[in-house]
């Protein structure tokens, strides 16, 4: 009995590889650490019956009528916003993806970043490595204290909750903002759930981590940044279409806010000529959220156990779009 054929768009870790490779035929596109570009992607998904993808591929409905014997479509992230999950369900496709793997990887992260705008760390080692160093000053790269104030959390969700566990180390007062409250969550981490606009003007820091939606599409906008604090920090490790970038840019240039933490972009990758990269007081990381070896590898061996699992007559543990699954798919 012949192997199901898998195309996987990246070089992933090894023991995922050694899964997928156990059960099925695999084709890998490792020519660069890049994407696959568009026309090779669409010409090698011809035939195969399960697709391994990282965030960067975008699926959509050109190229899933590019591929008539896909089974399983099996993304290495929590997000899946870059597969077009109607069509993917109107054809009978299961998707799966790896939630809950990297919950404290990215809370860390967060949390990395909010101490790192606040105290100005970035900063402060562009001075020291371009020899601008010569005396110790009072008020020299002075920065925000972080204990004892008060952070917000847009969206209270796993990540949320562990970066509110963080928070109380540090004797925070946490509010929180959710579409429908998290009563659990209020009473293990001690948060108060208050409507977006208290949350903009209470808080010292405002921590950006909902799900991409129609509804999250620049959230925080210009309106939004206004009711902050001028001595506020905002920080996004969520999607970065949740915050408009241009009104951010806007109210650092013009001193509305203190200072930013980004993760995550509107248009990913940036690079030289973006106008975040002007400004002094904000922290750019290239995505790097759950970007530990630990939890990296397990999520490329959760999505490929699950794109195994859907290939072999299992049903996934992780899947997008169960209601395929029940139809027999």
């Amino acid at each position: 009995m012949s192997k199901p054929s898998v195309l996987i768009t990246r070089k992933i870790p090894e023991p995922a590889l050694q899964i997928l490779q156990k059960h099925c035929d695999c084709e890998i596109w490792e020519e660069t650490d890049t994407p696959v570009p568009r026309d090779v992607l669409k010409e090698k998904i011809q035939g195969k019956d399960g697709l391994y993808v990282l965030i960067t591929d975008r699926v959509d409905a050109e190229l899933m009528d590019q591929a008539t014997s896909l089974k399983v479509i099996s993304t290495m992230s929590v997000g899946y916003d870059h597969i077009d999950i109607h069509t993917a369900s109107q054809k009978g496709i299961a998707v799966t993806h790896t939630p809950g793997v990297l919950t404290e990887t990215t809370a860390d992260l967060t949390f990395a970043l909010m101490m790192a705008a606040a105290r100005r760390i970035t900063e402060s080692e562009r001075y020291l490595r371009e020899g601008k160093w010569e005396t110790w000053s009072p008020m020299q790269l002075t920065g925000q204290d972080i204990y004892g104030k008060t952070l917000g959390i847009i969206g209270m969700g796993r990540i949320g909750e562990a970066v509110a566990r963080r928070a109380t180390g540090f004797d925070m007062k946490i509010l929180y903002h959710n579409r429908n409250r998290n009563e659990a969550a209020e009473k293990r981490v001690n948060a108060s759930h208050v409507s977006l606009q208290t949350l903009l003007k209470e808080s010292d820091y405002v921590c950006v981590l909902t799900p991409l939606t129609p509804e999250t599409h620049h959230l925080i906008g210009e309106a939004e940044l206004s009711l902050m604090k001028p001595s506020a920090i905002l920080i996004n490790s969520s999607r970065g279409p949740t915050v408009d970038e241009q009104a951010l840019y806007r109210a650092l240039k013009e001193k509305k806010i203190w200072a930013a933490g980004l993760d995550v972009y509107e248009k990913e990758p940036i690079g030289p000529g973006h106008p975040l990269l002007e400004l002094d007081r904000i922290v750019l990381l290239p995505h790097i959220g759950s970007a530990s070896i630990e939890t990296r590898t397990r999520m490329a061996v959760m999505a490929a156990e699950d794109l195994v699992a859907g290939l072999t007559g299992q049903k996934p543990v992780h899947l997008v779009n169960p209601e395929v699954w029940n139809q027999g798919t």
